[in-house]
């Protein structure tokens, strides 16, 4: 999860936290009472400057309760309307989900830099291309391309972290040029590859 991202954890959900990469992180514990209107789960959302530096308040040390209070509202004010971001790839379910669909999206993951098409892979796992579009957007709610989007972001993102150049960065998630990668990176994430390298 990039910096500019935060999660929202429902309340009582069981969840764990795997660390990648050497990180920093902050966690805020909220009333379950404070969950926005219309939340029923957890989710990804968008973390404004203005929620990273209330945030940041929020550790400093005096903190006045009514400063403290101030700054909560503030919080939860940006959080309820924050925009939800989807960052995680979306797998099908191991036993009920479609095999040929959980073996290309599988084959994809593992070779993140192939340019193959829908219809390739499709021809890959026996089925039309037709079929497995219907199952994208059956199963997973998004069609190929988002979720080949969503895939190479997941893929680029921690070697980004690790400080990749762009160029090989795009080499590895399958776009056949830097600015193709830099503007679906940019449109995705709001700031370019290049303010993600060495993060």
């Amino acid at each position: 999860m990039p910096p500019s991202r935060a999660v929202w954890i429902a309340p009582g959900q069981l969840h764990c936290i795997d660390v990648l990469e050497a990180a920093e992180f902050r966690t805020l514990y909220l009333h379950a009472g404070l969950t926005p209107a219309g939340w029923s789960g957890s989710r990804m959302i968008v973390a404004s400057p203005l929620l990273r530096e209330c945030v940041q308040g929020l550790d400093a040390q005096p903190l006045r309760p009514a400063r403290e209070a101030l700054l909560m509202q503030l919080v939860h004010d940006e959080i309820t309307h924050a925009d939800p971001q989807a960052l995680a790839v979306p797998m099908p379910h191991a036993q009920l989900g479609d095999k040929r669909l959980r073996a290309l999206c599988e084959a994809v993951v593992r070779a993140p830099a192939a340019r193959t098409t829908l219809a390739e892979w499709a021809a890959d796992v026996g089925a039309s291309e037709r079929t497995i579009a219907r199952l994208f957007q059956g199963e997973l709610g998004t069609s190929y391309q988002q979720w080949r989007q969503q895939a190479a972001l997941a893929h680029a993102l921690p070697l980004l972290a690790q400080g990749a150049s762009v160029a090989q960065v795009a080499a590895a998630t399958g776009y056949a040029s830097d600015s193709a990668f830099s503007a679906m990176f940019k449109a995705a994430m709001g700031q370019p590859p290049s303010s993600f390298q060495g993060r």
